[in-house]
């Protein structure tokens, strides 16, 4: 004997078995809104934690603009084929891996008396950043 098929009802399915159009809708970036943000993304630069340690011990805040410099200056010591580069600031010194784009330490200027940099294969002098051109 064949029984006969009961129906269950589930709830946001409709009757020929397709799910409901979704109402929500996902912004739209251009192609170049997403690059730009991409290109951004991957020239930031990162704190290693020991970079951000000394940054707090010894009280060398960096601004946005000073932030900006340094990320121009690695670009600049990339473009000449550096491995590990000393970026000379008017407040401070670090040492970056230009390949990760990581800075790896950080001296202030009242401690470069004595100080002896190491395992750098070229050296920066960045511009201040307002006064830049």
């Amino acid at each position: 004997m064949i029984e006969p098929l009961q129906y269950a009802t589930v709830q946001g399915v409709t009757a020929a078995g397709h799910l409901p159009q979704a109402t929500a809708t996902v912004p739209h970036a251009s192609f170049s809104d997403v690059l730009a943000q991409a290109r951004r993304a991957q020239s930031a630069l990162r704190f290693s934690a020991h970079a951000t340690q000394r940054l707090r011990e010894r009280n060398i805040a960096l601004s946005e603009a000073d932030e900006i410099a340094m990320r121009e200056s690695v670009d600049r010591a990339a473009a000449k084929g550096s491995r590990e580069t000393l970026l000379l600031t008017e407040n401070a010194a670090f040492v970056v891996s230009v390949a990760n784009r990581t800075v790896i330490t950080a001296v202030p200027r009242s401690e470069m008396e004595d100080a002896v940099f190491t395992h750098i294969d070229s050296a920066v002098v960045v511009a201040p950043g307002p006064a830049r051109s």
